[in-house]
């Protein structure tokens, strides 16, 4: 049976600590007891934007001041076929007063989730889990020693996501790298995804891999990782890692970048453009330092990819 394509808005209330909230669902309604983001139906005339803003006044009685753009996915329910649309809620006036909910709760990064939870907010949680900074090895550049000293010290800064990407090294030199860039990330509770070389991912019991828009293209199947991702510059890459049920993708250049200085950047319209209604987080990549979080947030990125920029320096 074919169901009405219904549109909700849902709100992804964030503190500064990184906590975000979630409702229980009240005896009343479907799913009672389920834990879920505020939000709700979109009406006739509005946009998403304009239902959460009216949705969160109404169950929370709080005033919306910073919306940002982030996911859209699809979840059939027995009941309907649902179009959700996922804002990261930066900032709004006001004290929270529960007016549908059963009770609230704040989720802080890596506690327990509250269960039961509603099925379609299955890889929102998991998407929250991905740090907002990748930072991007490049011991080739700089050398193995150099790169693994510089890597502690921003591991000690809070960088919670690192993609070894050295291709260059030969096999053996690549593998030490990686294991011991591994056992830093791991010590510090950090995700490590190695790009390209699966193989060696699986061998050193990476978190996760990442492709190239090149192997993403080729691909049919999503490799089997906790966490899997792709390097991408147009909308059919980006839609191609959806279909393949990517966790993150990188999109960029959006600034001119050291290494390609002559190429002309996405710029951050271009880039909402390009990742409007992904169902999956995207990273901004290129000529970028943690500076630009705001700004990449506001546009609609997860958060920012670096080379250079995480390493204290300017990003290629």
């Amino acid at each position: 049976m074919t169901r009405k394509l219904v549109d909700v808005a849902a709100g992804v209330l964030l503190r500064a600590d990184g906590a975000y909230l979630l409702g229980q669902r009240a005896p009343d309604t479907v799913y009672a007891g389920y834990w879920e983001f505020p939000g709700g139906k979109v009406e006739r005339g509005e946009s998403p934007a304009q239902a959460l803003c009216r949705e969160l006044e109404e169950e929370l009685g709080i005033h919306v001041t910073h919306l940002r753009p982030w996911l859209r996915r699809e979840h059939l329910y027995e009941h309907a076929h649902v179009r959700l649309h996922f804002f990261e809620v930066a900032a709004w006036q006001g004290t929270l007063n529960d007016r549908v909910h059963s009770a609230l709760a704040w989720v802080a990064p890596g506690d327990p989730v509250p269960a039961p939870r509603l099925p379609a907010n299955g890889p929102i949680l998991k998407a929250l889990r991905l740090p907002r900074i990748m930072g991007i090895t490049q011991a080739t550049a700089i050398g193995a020693a150099e790169q693994l000293s510089v890597l502690e010290r921003a591991l000690q800064q809070g960088l919670g996501l690192v993609q070894v990407r050295e291709a260059a090294l030969d096999a053996g030199e690549r593998e030490r790298f990686a294991r011991a860039a591994l056992e830093r990330v791991r010590a510090s509770g950090g995700l490590l995804v190695v790009n390209s070389d699966l193989e060696l991912a699986r061998r050193i019991g990476a978190d996760g891999c990442h492709l190239t828009a090149q192997r993403l293209l080729a691909s049919s199947d999503r490799p089997e990782f906790e966490w899997v991702g792709a390097s991408c510059h147009t909308r059919a890459e980006l839609e191609h890692a959806a279909a393949l049920g990517l966790d993150y993708a990188l999109l960029g250049p959006v600034q001119p970048t050291a290494t390609h200085p002559d190429q002309a950047g996405l710029g951050w319209a271009r880039f909402g453009e390009l990742t409007e209604g992904l169902p999956m987080p995207v990273f901004a990549l290129g000529g970028l330092t943690q500076n630009d979080m705001s700004e990449a947030r506001d546009a609609g990125a997860h958060g920012i990819a670096a080379i250079r920029g995480v390493w204290g320096r300017k990003d290629a």
